[in-house]
């Protein structure tokens, strides 16, 4: 059979640009699957930013909603060069005048003199004992250097001591110094060696034999006074002085500590709280706009799931919260209100006040109580996860177009093979027919020379 290199060749016939023809229209309805696939996605990508928006006002609300946050209590030094502190919940609000005298230290003993680091002592064991815990033995073996001695007790663990060698530069420079690691007067060294006379004429360092060592820094306690009242800690960390108050000693010196409610987070709480349903309605707002001049909406213009979410979130922020005489019950009675946009806003005088002269009825305002579900924190973070939740309406929307989506892919997968299919066949019919049109031009051509050869031949 004749084969055809290009369709329409054959027959003379636009073969080629009435195929592509066909296929176009075939395609048409392709591309309505396309334009209804792009629209759902659209609109899954708008529940996305949606449910983002929402998970931050949760956020928001959740961390309102903890009793905890309203307990939170601050310790502020008037000089940080003298000490920090750090507050818990137990901790009562005063100031507190606090003089620190002396600063805990650590016991540092010093061996005399040595010509090298690296020269032989000699070998045996030297026993640690810190203050009135536990002895622990160092073995200096063969490596009986300064340098050996220095890393046998570096290497030892719960030792309690660090050493190091110093270069005094005097005749005999190197001398191995030894730091407990613990601080106070009860944290003093006590070293016994048995072994080579010279390890013991180095390091001896007991009441039983002759001392050899030399006290570079004694083991001191902390000493301070708090409103008047003598204190000596171990530690350049005190706990407990003030009740729920650890202070952190950085030299001697005065300052004054103030400890009070930290009403400083609570308000940034409250305020990203209302940054976060500001954003939330700035976003539902962007996605369902309508445009009026191009006469086109948004991806969620009149979407039943958010306007719902919407109607249900101003809802629960202008119900009255139960409460007693004195009890804060709406969100204006702190100075957050709702301004003509729909937008919150915030009187940070009026909350500052609120948060200084009634801190609990605040917290009862956001929180409740411990026993109950009552708090604008609590009821929004209940709401905002009642719709982002598994089954929740936000993603329950959100799972819907997703398996409209996939089964839009099954639909345009199975029309595109139909369509495949007839064009293919619409092309194997032109192809024949521009096989067959050109064996019949051919035969018309020979049928014509013929002719007019048998005229030609007469004549």
């Amino acid at each position: 059979m004749a084969s055809i290199s290009s369709l329409g060749v054959g027959s003379n016939l636009e073969l080629s640009s009435l195929l592509a023809q066909l296929t176009t229209a075939e395609k048409l309805p392709l591309r309505a699957l396309d334009a209804k696939a792009a629209s759902y996605t659209t609109k899954l990508s708008a529940y996305g930013t949606l449910q983002n928006s929402l998970g931050a006002l949760q956020s928001a609300s959740a961390k309102l909603s903890s009793l905890g946050l309203f307990q939170g209590v601050k310790a502020a030094s008037s000089f940080t060069t003298v000490l920090t502190a750090s507050a818990e919940t137990t901790a009562v609000a005063g100031s507190y005048a606090i003089n620190v005298t002396q600063l805990a230290q650590a016991q540092s003993l010093a061996t005399s003199g040595q010509t090298s680091a690296t020269a032989a002592v000699g070998s045996g064991t030297v026993n640690f004992q810190i203050g009135s815990g536990g002895a622990i033995d160092v073995t200096i073996g063969a490596n009986s250097t300064l340098e050996g001695i220095r890393d046998a007790i570096n290497a030892t663990k719960d030792v309690g001591v660090t050493a190091s060698i110093v270069n005094d530069g005097g005749a005999k420079p190197f001398r191995l110094v030894l730091v407990s690691s613990k601080t106070g007067e009860a944290s003093s060294m006590k070293i016994t060696v048995t072994g080579d006379a010279a390890l013991k004429t180095l390091m001896n360092h007991n009441t039983t034999d002759p001392v050899t060592m030399t006290e570079t820094a004694p083991a001191k306690n902390a000493t301070l006074t708090v409103n008047g009242l003598p204190i000596t800690s171990a530690t350049n960390t005190v706990s407990e002085s003030l009740q729920g108050v650890t202070l952190t000693l950085v030299k001697p010196g005065d300052s004054t500590l103030t400890v009070a409610r930290d009403t400083s987070s609570v308000a940034s709480a409250i305020n990203a709280f209302v940054a976060s349903y500001n954003s939330l309605l700035s976003t539902g707002k962007t996605l369902t706009n309508y445009n009026a001049d191009a006469q086109k909406g948004s991806a969620l213009t009149g979407d039943s799931t958010l306007r719902n979410l919407q109607v249900q979130l101003r809802t629960a922020l202008t119900s009255p919260q139960s409460g007693t005489t004195g009890d804060f019950t709406m969100l204006s009675n702190i100075g957050v209100s709702f301004q003509k946009d729909g937008t919150l806003a915030v009187d940070s005088t009026k909350l500052d006040a609120a948060l200084n002269s009634n801190m609990d009825g605040v917290a009862k305002l956001f929180a409740g109580t411990a026993t109950d579900t009552a708090g604008y924190g609590k009821q929004l973070s209940v709401l905002a996860l009642g719709f982002t939740a598994t089954g929740g309406a936000l993603t329950a929307a959100a799972d819907g177009l997703t398996g409209s989506l996939k089964r839009l892919d099954k639909q345009y997968e199975a029309m595109s093979t139909r369509i495949d299919a007839t064009v293919a066949r619409y092309k194997a019919q032109f192809t024949q027919l521009d096989i067959m049109m050109s064996s019949m031009n051919s035969t018309s051509s020979y049928l014509t020379a013929q002719f007019n050869s048998m005229n030609a031949s007469k004549k």
